[in-house]
């Protein structure tokens, strides 16, 4: 089992969005998307806040965390500008904070649920894989570009989604990694594609704001829920 102090809970921000530009500090419900994960973290149950760390480069975000009294972690230009290649250049912090360990959560998922982090964190605390994913279940049918089925049937000749075989879609929301690939250009695990723990979220959770129309549709959302 790992243990919970050589774990980093870290989020990584920055004003610099195409698509929502300035989103973290947006009003967002009344508030704005990193308070309300920040309110969040410090209600954990097993999460060790000194080990809470803001990844951030431009003074608003900075004073943000200030007044949570989140560690900071000042990112490079460089980084806050990266389009996330090499990965030792979006994540530099992965040398420079003393852990073995890295939970990284996203602030674009408003909905996502304190104890689901709390779950997410311990099923990777308790797996023997060092690297972890958060993912949800799709029952539906897909094919590739040539046509070719991907979704198993389950020898069904009609469709039926209680036959079909689920399969796993990314959540964008919760990764955990060993801090020491990074600098290889590994992340999560030293597999290319990575292997990780999965762990199954509920989808709703998972709404992700990457471009506006969905940060229009998560702030009724967030009010609703």
């Amino acid at each position: 089992m790992k243990n919970i102090n050589d774990v980093c809970i870290l989020v990584q921000a920055r004003l610099g969005s195409q698509r929502v530009p300035g989103k973290m500090l947006r009003p967002f419900a009344g508030t704005t998307l990193v308070d309300i994960l920040f309110k969040k973290l410090k209600t954990s149950k097993i999460i060790n806040k000194n080990n809470i760390h803001f990844s951030v480069y431009e003074q608003e975000l900075k004073d943000v965390a200030n007044k949570h009294t989140i560690n900071i972690f000042s990112r490079s230009e460089a980084s806050a500008m990266s389009e996330g290649e090499p990965l030792s250049e979006i994540y530099e912090w992965y040398n420079k904070l003393p852990y073995k360990y890295v939970v990284l959560i996203s602030a674009c998922n408003p909905l996502l649920k304190i104890e689901t982090i709390d779950s997410f964190l311990e099923s990777f605390l308790n797996s023997k894989k060092e690297g972890g994913f958060a993912v949800f279940e799709k029952k539906t049918y897909y094919w590739d570009k040539k046509g070719k089925p991907i979704s198993n049937w389950g020898g069904a000749t009609i469709m039926n989604t209680k036959l079909v075989e689920p399969i796993y879609e990314a959540a964008h929301c919760l990764y955990a990694s060993r801090m020491d690939i990074i600098k290889d250009g590994f992340w999560m695990d030293v597999n290319s594609p990575p292997q990780p723990e999965l762990f199954i979220m509920d989808e709703l959770e998972t709404f992700d704001i990457d471009y506006e129309w969905q940060f229009n549709i998560g702030e009724k959302l967030y009010k609703e829920c």
